[in-house]
């Protein structure tokens, strides 16, 4: 099924969101939210024509406006699916998030390495004194003086994506009747549940942790276990597979089970060999995506966990199956803000407790000869996305959008256009592209598309090379669901070839609002994709572009090169 992921009609909702840091209980208006409107069948396609204009021929164009017609008939396919969908809308929360998600992440059989998994990170920290802990509640989320949705919040922690043959699930432990009181602890290629609440429920200090690590570190010192973790990296049937043959094994089942249930992974890697300072923020991006291959930490991971760190490089990486990525780095920006200004008295009162602690449990598995050849799949899987993957980042300093707005210019379009202009001086064509959106103004919204290629970019991109936004649309998604749910055949507007021209993107990209020198890394979601993230400050802008190098077609450093050469040739028209 094509996925044009909940294209959507009002605009002034697909704004992306930034935070304002606020009192107040994380959940407090989650009810008062209004719940995501089913754009009208009409509007729909009107917006679908638009889009294609730019991919198809006359003649092309002539045949689909036809099939769109013969969509919209009084009582026809299209009407039906339309009242089943507003059914939908009525009876749940969110009639999107559970297609998207299903779609988008569950459905998708590639691994879930560079092609599903996001990153980011923070300035680096200095460690060397004892940090306070955080107790305060996660403040809400404000746009505009609205509450967004918090939902994500709290599917971040103690939830774990698993594998399945054809299509995936997530499990939230998080408000079971009783939550994990462990977080797993990576090292060495093994798992530990380490324990992070005192018996009398207050979390441990800084100076207990610190003594449960050096208890980890000194008992896994063995080598010759089998790397489970990296099973997590294979695509997700083969992982799948191996997954189900674990579990027949009690000892396994309980070990699969503590690190799904547990809070959250974190991630002591060995480490990596010194690269000069002007490679250092790019090698640290591919060591937080995949670890950087088999002979090194990719096994010091659980892939399918929704939140793992490493804190000592103040990078996390996350699953996007169980929350939307910004959720995530707006999560750990928190955590960032709290150990930067914690308040110190608390540190005063944070005496370590007398009550011995626990030894933390490493985790055992019982691994055969089929289970043992899959790692060996799996190490040379992992290999060949770590040698595939690159990465190109951009720290443009020439102006940022304080210069933009004072050109009374939107920062946000304006990229875009620098964006697209960039792909076609590499490439001499113009492409599908899309932005991701926050949709969480309304009740258990995540994210939606907005398909930024229009008759109006490609002529803006033409103009500017000749030498002499947000309009988007959409519920086709939902729409498509609806017919697999009725049982209706695919009606042709679905598949008709035009529509795979408007929705076979090629440009991936994502802005994430940040005021912390938050680094957003990403890869592409498929292999003829590049993804783009950036954030966009008062005086500068960060671009992270990601490519497979084995796609000769594309080249990150190519259209990194050429955005920012658009963005200082596009200065001029200012």
């Amino acid at each position: 099924m094509v996925n044009p992921c909940a294209l959507v009609s009002s605009c002034h909702l697909m704004k992306t969101v930034s935070r304002t840091w606020v009192n107040g209980r994380c959940l407090t208006y989650q009810q008062a939210l209004p719940t995501q409107p089913v754009p009208t069948l009409q509007h729909t396609c009107e917006r679908y024509l638009i889009l294609l204009e730019p991919f198809v021929e006359v003649d092309e164009l002539k045949r689909t406006k036809q099939l769109v017609q013969e969509f919209l008939k009084p009582g026809g396919v299209g009407e039906k699916l339309q009242k089943g969908l507003e059914r939908k809308a009525h009876n749940t929360d969110n009639w999107l998030t559970d297609y998207m998600v299903q779609t988008d992440y569950l459905d998708n059989r590639l691994p879930v390495v560079a092609y599903s998994n996001n990153s980011g990170s923070f300035p680096r920290m200095d460690f060397r004194d004892e940090e306070g802990q955080i107790s305060e509640a996660l403040p809400a989320d404000y746009l505009g003086g609205k509450p967004l949705c918090m939902k994500q919040y709290s599917q971040m922690l103690s939830s774990c994506r698993i594998p399945g043959l054809e299509t995936d699930s997530v499990v939230f432990h998080g408000k079971t009747s009783y939550p994990s009181r462990c977080i797993t602890l990576a090292y060495n290629s093994q798992f530990f549940m380490l324990e992070v609440y005192n018996s009398d429920g207050s979390p441990l200090t800084v100076h207990q942790l610190c003594v449960q690590l050096e208890r980890i570190c000194s008992s896994s010192l063995e080598t010759s276990t089998e790397p489970v973790g990296i099973l997590t990296s294979l695509n997700r049937d083969s992982w799948s597979k191996c997954y189900d043959r674990l579990i027949q094994d009690k000892t396994n089942k309980e070990a699969l089970s503590a690190i799904q249930r547990s809070i959250c992974v974190v991630c002591l890697d060995k480490a990596m060999p010194q690269v000069p300072d002007d490679m250092y923020t790019r090698c640290n991006v591919l060591q937080m995506m995949h670890g950087g291959g088999s002979q090194w930490n990719s096994a010091n991971r659980w892939f399918d966990k929704s939140l793992q760190t490493l804190f000592y490089l103040c990078w996390l990486f996350f699953c996007p199956s169980g929350a939307f990525p910004v959720c995530h780095l707006y999560f750990f920006l928190f955590i960032y803000i709290c150990l930067l200004f914690g308040n110190s008295k608390k540190l005063e009162i944070m005496e370590s407790s007398t009550v011995p602690l626990p030894t933390p449990q490493k985790l055992h598995f019982n691994i055969t000869a089929d289970i043992k050849k899959a790692i060996e799949e799996a190490k040379r899987s992992i290999d060949k996305i770590v040698q595939d993957l690159d990465f190109s980042i951009l720290s443009f300093n020439h102006y940022g959008k304080n210069f933009l707005k004072a050109n009374k210019m939107s920062p946000d379009a304006f990229i875009q256009m620098a964006i697209q202009l960039a792909y076609y001086r590499v490439h001499r064509q113009h492409c599908a592209s899309y932005e991701a959106a926050s949709m969480r103004l309304f009740r258990q919204g995540r994210v939606g598309e907005i398909p930024s290629t229009s008759s109006a970019s490609v002529a803006f991109v033409m103009a500017f090379n000749d030498p002499n936004k947000k309009t988007v649309f959409g519920h086709f998604l939902g729409l498509q669901h609806q017919a697999t749910e009725k049982n209706i055949p695919m009606p042709d507007i679905f598949t008709d070839a035009s529509f795979d021209k408007v929705f076979d993107y090629r440009l991936a990209t994502s802005q994430v609002p940040s005021k912390s020198g938050c680094l957003p890394c990403a890869g592409p979601y498929q292999y003829k994709t590049y993804d783009i993230c950036y954030t966009l400050l008062k005086d500068d802008m960060t671009f992270v572009v990601s490519a497979f190098k084995t796609n000769t077609e594309n080249n990150s450093e190519e259209l990194k090169k050429a955005v920012e050469d658009a963005l200082l040739d596009m200065r001029t028209i200012l």
